[in-house]
């Protein structure tokens, strides 16, 4: 068989990154293998996502750098799927006359068959069908080639919520629950694999299983902790409303369950808020954050901000940057409001300018960025148990032979922090430390969005500790 090779390129959010898997495995079935190297492709995919017109312009940036690599090779395929070919349809083919497939967020399913009729008829396809009860892959047909210690498994797809500035029920349809046997048997499968953590996506976790029936998410976290071999579970996102005291008691219960929530808020002034429609006040999400820290006083909590949404006046971004205060997040996610197709607010008027968008984004980071380090300066002294990944990306594989050569690690705390780290520099320590290993770190020194630290002996390698136990150095 002669050798086929795709390129895929990811661009968004954690739940593409995740469909760009199955992308792959699908196309390994028609004999392509992936490659980094965009000159030696058959067919480039590109993965796209609409949540933020930065993403978007990302993409068709990408797609348009295409043109001279199609001239060059007439036999390649071109494809582009994911959130913006949802939305944009056919009308991608009028921007980018050399594209071949355009395919939607429910299509991925389909795209052996579709690169198939491509490559025998030579024909130009879009399929962006939708349905409110899509299918999901089965567990065996995604089980990866190459284990991996880290990994997302999407647990439910589309959401319900109908925020006015967000896209996703229009490109990603409603919201539908994964069967959790079937989570469960993917997750095993990886766990058999390698698998040491686990994140498990939804646009909406807390509300996962509610339509179909099924069981609740605090019920799946469980299911999901008795895996033998896994030793941390994640998850993202939670929305305020929906986020219960089952939820929030898992984190004292549920001890593979790390201590880390990512609970969106986007804005600090109720008036926004419920122009949003965001569905709770912010009175309600201190509440949730008061009930988190009095069940897990180690819980970090990072969020999401919007700045500059229609109408948000200068008081009204203040309440914003005073509940960042208040609740000193672990870290955040903030991005200037823009407009997204068939998002209700892109209809609203009292836009914000530009200029005030920008400044109040620089002005919110520059807060945040203070507590951050102030968050991260408390832990230094502590000893705590991280995840090693990997090497850090200053770390070449190459020191591991040289013999007096220290390696630099990077790993994760429970509650999500990034910890770079030595391993001891003789050669007969090189082998202790490995991708999904707990390992004791002693913190040495914070910064803004990393820690430094020490293994604390050469024998430091624990298992099965939740993660976010401190111990007093």
């Amino acid at each position: 068989m002669v050798n086929k090779y795709l390129y895929l390129n990811t661009i968004g959010c954690q739940m593409n990154v995740y469909d760009s898997e199955q992308i792959a495995m699908r196309l390994a079935r028609l004999g392509y293998q992936q490659t980094s190297a965009l000159e030696m492709a058959d067919l480039v995919i590109v993965n796209t996502c609409t949540i933020r017109a930065k993403a978007e312009q990302k993409a068709f940036s990408f797609l348009g750098r295409l043109a001279r690599l199609k001239k060059k090779k007439p036999g390649l395929i071109t494809g582009v799927g994911g959130c913006v070919a949802q939305q944009e349809g056919e009308k991608i083919f009028k921007r980018i006359p050399y594209l071949d497939l355009v395919f939607g967020t429910q299509a991925i399913n389909r795209l052996p068959e579709l690169i198939q009729k491509i490559e025998t008829k030579r024909c130009r396809i879009v399929d962006i069908a939708i349905d409110d009860k899509p299918e999901f892959a089965e567990a065996h047909s995604i089980v990866r080639q190459n284990s991996q210690m880290s990994r997302f498994v999407t647990i439910m797809r589309g959401c319900d919520n109908f925020c006015s500035y967000c896209v996703v029920p229009y490109v990603r349809g409603r919201e539908t629950s994964r069967h959790p046997d079937v989570v469960i048997n993917e997750i095993q499968e990886l766990s058999q694999a390698g698998l040491k953590e686990v994140t498990l996506l939804g646009q909406n976790v807390n509300s996962y299983g509610k339509k179909e029936g099924l069981c609740s998410f605090t019920e799946l976290l469980f299911r999901v902790r008795n895996i033998e071999q896994l030793l941390r579970i994640r998850f993202t996102t939670s929305h305020p409303k929906d986020l219960d005291d089952d939820l929030i008691n898992a984190f004292r219960t549920n001890d593979k369950l790390c201590n880390h929530i990512h609970l969106p808020v986007q804005s600090g002034s109720n008036r926004v808020l419920k122009r949003m429609n965001r569905k709770y006040s912010k009175e309600l999400y201190l509440d949730k954050v008061a009930k988190l820290r009095d069940t897990c006083p180690d819980i970090a909590i990072t969020s999401d901000i919007i700045v500059g949404f229609p109408g948000e006046s200068n008081a009204e971004f203040d309440e914003t940057l005073d509940l960042i205060q208040t609740i000193e997040f672990d870290g955040l996610f903030a991005f200037m409001y823009s407009d997204r197709p068939n998002a209700p607010a892109a209809k609203f008027d009292q836009k914000v300018s530009e200029q005030q968008k920008k400044d109040r984004l620089q002005n919110l980071l520059e807060r945040q960025e203070k507590l951050t380090r102030m968050k991260n300066q408390a832990l230094v002294g502590n000893i705590m148990p991280i995840l090693a990944e990997g090497f850090s990306k200053k770390q070449s594989s190459g020191n591991l032979n040289h013999p007096h050569q220290a390696v630099q690690w990077t790993g994760r705390t429970s509650t999500n922090k990034i910890v770079n780290f030595y391993q001891a520099d003789s050669p007969e320590n090189c082998g202790e430390i490995t991708p999904g290993k707990l390992v004791l770190i002693k913190i040495e020194k914070a910064y803004s969005h990393s820690l430094w630290g020490e293994p604390v002996d050469s024998k430091s390698l624990v298992e099965g500790l939740k993660g976010e136990e401190s111990y007093a150095a």
